[in-house]
C-alpha cells in the first residue's frame, strides 16, 4: 500500500498544509456548508492541485475533518466497574462531544441522508464508532448475556443516543439541549435495566 502524500518528503510543511485544509473544512462545516476540496483549498490558501494530493474527494476531506475520527474509547482513564456507571459515563462523553461539534454533526447527518448507500459507507457517521464505544461500556455483561443479545442491546441504546436522537428531541420534541442529554442518559439506563431484569428484547422472528 502506498504511503499517504503527507508522509513523504517535506513532512513538516505537508503536515501544516494538511492541518490548514482540515481546519478550513471544519470552519465551513460549522457554518452549515458541505465543503468540497476546492472550498477548503480557497479558505486555507492552498492551490487546488495541491489540495487534491491530500484529499482525492469530498468524502476523504469530510472524514478527516470529523471530530470523532481519532477516538477509540469514551471511558474515563479509570473506568468504573459497574456496568450502569460505565454506560452512563460513555453516554455523557458521547453527548458532550456531539454538543461541542453540533454543527459539524448535523452536516454529517444531512450528508449521510442525501447520499447513496455506497457513498454513506465512507462517511464518519457510518463507521460504527459509537457501537464500539457502547460495546466496550457493556463489556462486564460478557458471560452474563450472549454476545448477540449484548449486540442487540447496544443497537437499542445507540438508537436512543447520538446526533440523530439529539436532533429529534430538540427540533421535534422541543427539549432544551440539557433536557435532551438527560433524556438520552435516562433512555440508555432504562434499556440496560430492562435487559438485566427482563432479559433481551424479542428478536422479531
Amino acid at each position: 500500500m502506498s504511503r499517504p502524500y503527507a508522509d513523504i518528503g517535506r513532512t513538516g510543511q505537508k503536515r501544516r498544509t494538511l492541518d490548514a485544509l482540515v481546519a478550513a473544512a471544519r470552519q465551513l462545516i460549522a457554518s452549515g456548508a458541505s465543503p468540497t476540496v476546492d472550498d477548503a483549498a480557497v479558505i486555507a490558501g492552498v492551490a487546488r492541485s495541491t489540495a487534491y494530493r491530500y484529499f482525492p474527494g469530498q468524502r476523504e476531506l469530510l472524514a478527516a475533518a470529523h471530530p470523532e475520527t481519532a477516538r477509540t474509547s469514551l471511558l474515563p482513564e479509570s473506568p468504573p466497574a459497574d456496568v450502569a456507571d460505565r454506560l452512563d459515563a460513555v453516554v455523557v462523553e458521547f453527548t458532550r462531544m456531539i454538543l461541542e461539534s453540533e454543527a459539524q454533526q448535523r452536516t454529517m447527518l444531512r450528508l449521510s441522508l442525501e447520499q447513496t448507500l455506497d457513498e454513506q459507507r465512507g462517511l464518519p457517521l457510518r463507521q460504527g464508532r459509537a457501537i464500539a464505544w457502547l460495546t466496550e461500556a457493556l463489556s462486564p455483561l460478557q458471560g452474563q448475556m450472549e454476545e448477540r443479545d449484548i449486540h442487540r442491546l447496544v443497537l437499542a441504546i445507540r438508537s436512543a443516543t447520538g446526533i440523530e436522537s439529539l436532533v429529534w428531541l430538540t427540533d421535534v420534541g422541543g427539549l432544551s439541549r440539557e433536557e435532551a442529554v438527560a433524556s438520552q442518559r435516562w433512555s440508555a439506563g432504562a434499556l440496560l435495566n430492562q435487559a438485566l431484569t427482563q432479559g433481551p428484547r424479542p428478536t422479531g422472528d
